[in-house]
C-alpha cells in the first residue's frame, strides 16, 4: 500500500489539546509517534537573521497549535528552538517534550561516516534534548568538514560515501537518538542508491515542492517505496536565495484564492496536503501562522486541482551552489540525476 493511501485510509489522531487538531501520519521505519502533516520551518536568510526573537516565536507557534518543528545544523536556530521548548514546559504550554516532533539535519559539513554521530549529539546538546523524532542528511553533497555556510565554498566540495554516511545514520537511530531517519533534496537514483543497501529505509525526503514545481515524478517513487515527502517553500520562499516570487505572483492561485474566500498561501498549503504530503511552513507574523493551521475543514474541488496540476512547471532553487568542474557534479543534471 502506498503512502497516500495509507493516508486517506488513517485516521488524524486526536487529543485533548488543540495541537493535535492537525492530522499525523504513521512513519514506515518506526513504531515511534506518528508525524505531524503540518510542521513549522525555521529556516530564513541570511541565517540567523532573526535569532533574537526565534525564540518567542517558536513559543507564539506552540501557543497557537503548532508541534512539529523543522531546525537544521545550518540554520542557526537549533539553541534558540531547545530554548523554546524549554520555556514552553516550564509555562505549561505543553506536558511533556513528547508531545513535540522535532526535526533537525545533517549538514553537508558533515556529510561523512565518522562525523555523522557527532553532529547528532551536537545538535541534541543545542536543543538541549536527549532524541530527535526524525534526522535528515540536508544533501546529497559532502564538503570538507569545518564550516556550516550556505553557499559551500566550491573548492571544498567532495565525493559523497552515501552507503556509509547511511550507515552512520542508521546508527544514530538504534542508539535511540533519533527514532527516525531521513534524506532532504534526494533524487530518484539517489534514493535507490540508499534503498539498495539500507537496513532501514529513509522515512522522509524533504524536498522542494509547491503547485509551481510539483515533483510527480519524484512523489510516485517514493509512495512506492513508503518514503513519505516533507515539502518545504510550498509558498515558494519569495526573499530567500533558495525561493521566488512565481508561487505567490501565480494569477491561477490568485483566482482560486478569491473564488473560496481563502488567502493564496492556504490554497497553497491545501493543495500540498491534498497531494498527501506534509506540509512545511513558516511565518513570524502570530495572524498568518493561525491561518496556516487552516486547511484541513475545506477542500479544492476537482477542477480547481486539475486546473493546478496544468501549471506550468519551474524550480526554485536548482542548487547550483552544488555543482563545480572541479567537484562530484560536474552539472545540474548529475546533482537532480534528470529531475530538473
Amino acid at each position: 500500500m502506498d503512502v497516500r493511501t495509507k493516508m486517506q485510509e488513517s485516521s488524524p489522531q486526536l487529543s485533548t489539546t488543540s495541537y493535535q487538531s492537525v492530522p499525523t501520519f504513521p512513519l514506515h521505519s518506526t513504531n515511534e509517534k506518528a508525524i505531524p502533516l503540518l510542521g513549522f520551518g525555521t529556516a530564513e536568510y541570511p541565517f540567523g537573521a532573526s535569532i533574537d526573537t526565534m525564540k518567542q516565536t517558536i513559543l507564539e507557534a506552540i501557543e497557537v497549535g503548532y508541534c512539529h518543528f523543522d531546525t537544521a545544523a545550518l540554520y542557526q536556530t537549533e539553541q534558540p528552538l531547545g530554548e523554546a521548548i524549554s520555556d514552553a514546559l516550564r509555562l505549561r504550554l505543553i506536558k511533556s517534550r513528547d508531545e513535540l516532533f522535532i526535526t533537525s539535519k545533517l549538514w553537508c559539513s558533515d556529510a561523512h561516516h565518522d562525523c555523522v554521530l557527532p553532529a547528532l549529539k551536537k545538535t541534541l546538546k543545542n536543543l538541549k534534548l536527549e532524541y530527535l523524532d526524525l534526522y535528515l542528511i540536508h544533501w546529497p553533497v559532502s564538503v570538507k568538514p569545518g564550516e556550516y555556510e550556505l553557499p559551500v565554498k566550491k573548492k571544498d566540495l567532495v565525493p559523497i560515501d552515501l552507503k556509509s554516511v547511511w550507515e552512520a545514520m542508521e546508527e544514530c537511530q538504534a542508539l535511540g537518538l533519533t527514532k527516525s531517519i531521513g534524506v532532504s533534496n534526494f533524487s530518484c537514483k539517489k534514493l535507490e542508491t540508499i534503498l539498495s543497501t539500507a537496513k532501514i529505509p529513509p522515512a522522509v525526503n524533504q524536498v522542494e515542492m509547491n503547485p509551481m514545481w510539483q515533483q510527480k515524478k519524484l512523489r510516485k517513487f517514493c509512495d512506492e517505496k513508503g518514503i513519505l515527502i516533507e515539502s518545504y517553500s510550498p509558498l515558494g520562499a519569495k526573499g530567500t536565495l533558495w525561493g521566488t516570487n512565481r508561487v505567490m505572483e501565480c494569477e491561477l492561485l490568485k483566482e482560486i484564492a478569491q473564488a473560496k474566500g481563502k488567502s493564496l498561501a492556504q490554497v497553497c498549503l491545501r493543495w500540498a496536503y491534498e497531494q498527501g504530503v506534509c506540509v512545511l511552513v513558516k511565518s513570524f507574523n502570530k495572524e498568518r501562522m493561525k491561518q496556516n493551521l487552516d486547511i484541513f475543514d475545506w477542500k479544492l474541488s476537482a477542477e480547481e486541482s486539475r486546473k493546478i496540476s496544468q501549471l506550468p512547471q519551474f524550480k526554485g532553487f536548482p542548487a547550483g551552489e552544488f555543482v563545480s568542474d572541479d567537484g562530484p557534479y560536474k552539472s545540474l543534471e548529475e546533482l537532480w540525476d534528470g529531475e530538473i
